[in-house]
């Protein structure tokens, strides 16, 4: 196989959740921001770009060239969510436009094609699970990975947040934000019932409990983010400001259930790892990890602010910690896999 070929091959094989690196590496960074690291933030930003705009060129590839392969995977209930991490990438970007870098004509054009690809992508994804004539059943189609479709939503809703706030007249931007606020959060609540109803009354076994099943924790962390951005930037009257007590309650709910899931993720983890002897080697659905924990980080340290909780401040000030280290150790994994397919594919030049 030649090196051409094989790079079809993996273009070929591309997965749908390729841009969990994208909300990975977007979200660590702004946390990175948030606590002082500013080089290091705008590093991650760069590299961000750069990693938005490899994946967009390889989906549209795989798009062109391996059309069949791209709706099989589309219309599997098991992998169809993870197209709806473009949509979610693209605003975690945008919002690192704002929150990172002074972008504002930037991150106004990612909200637009955020918009565009979260309006494609959803509808598209649920029409195509209720209408598919095969259907592999519930135990092999339900899984975190559906959440992304929360995390999607809300993350529009942070993004719209964020540039309402930039502009003369926002109260429709904010009006939005806040209706996308609230779909997220009922998609959640939705959603999350069929997870755990599999996770708890079928057969779950260790090699199935696979990274997306992070996005439990990560769901809420992003509706977190987005009903506190909401309070922060909300104007002084008007009926936003009316319903401001409700989105804090409802966001401290949000909160302090994403904090209950992390032991018991962790639990599953472990259990996945050491008990049962799955052995570590890295998926690209490991990036599902990383961005839950730097999601966690981020929305505590707005939630904090927005309640004028100052004493859970100390909770993101260890968490940036965890959150780059996670995303260094995925990303070093990563680099040594690819590397080891170098090699192989220098060395074995005719497989």
């Amino acid at each position: 196989m030649t090196i051409g070929e094989a790079w079809l091959e993996r273009v070929r094989r591309l997965e749908p959740g390729c841009f969990a690196l994208v909300m990975a590496t977007g979200i660590v960074s702004i946390d990175a921001g948030q606590h002082a690291l500013p080089r290091l933030a705008r590093a991650l930003f760069a590299f961000n770009l750069a990693a938005y705009a490899w994946l967009l060129a390889l989906t549209v590839l795989r798009l062109a060239r391996f059309r069949r392969e791209v709706v099989a995977d589309f219309t599997d209930p098991s992998r169809g969510a993870g197209f709806l991490t473009l949509a979610a990438a693209t605003c975690v970007l945008g919002s690192q436009c704002v929150m990172v870098a002074a972008l504002p004509a930037l991150a106004a054009g990612l909200a637009v094609a955020g918009a565009a690809l979260w309006l494609a992508l959803i509808y598209l994804f649920f029409a195509a699970t209720i209408t598919a004539r095969f259907k592999p059943g519930f135990t092999r189609s339900i899984n975190g990975g559906w959440l992304v479709a929360v995390v999607a939503t809300q993350a529009l809703s942070a993004l719209l947040t964020l540039v309402a706030a930039s502009r003369a007249d926002p109260d429709r931007l904010q009006f939005v934000a806040l209706c996308l606020y609230m779909l997220g959060a009922a998609l959640y609540l939705l959603i999350i019932t069929l997870v755990v109803y599999r996770m708890v009354f079928f057969p779950l076994r260790a090699r199935e409990f696979t990274p997306p099943y992070w996005i439990d924790m990560g769901a809420l962390a992003v509706t977190t983010l987005a009903g506190s951005l909401i309070v922060l930037h909300a104007p002084a009257g008007g009926t936003l400001a009316e319903l401001l007590p409700f989105v804090k309650g409802f966001t401290l709910f949000f909160w302090a259930t994403a904090s209950w899931w992390i032991p018991l993720l962790v639990i599953l983890e472990l259990w996945r790892h050491v008990w049962r002897h799955v052995p570590l080697r890295y998926e690209t659905d490991d990036w599902d990890i990383v961005f839950p924990i730097g999601m966690y980080t981020v929305g505590t340290f707005e939630l904090a602010h927005a309640l004028h909780a100052d004493f859970l401040l100390a909770i993101p000030a260890a968490g940036v910690y965890a959150s780059l280290a996670a995303w260094l150790l995925v990303a070093l994994i990563g680099l040594r896999r690819l590397y080891r397919k170098g090699l192989r594919h220098g060395t074995h030049p005719s497989h």
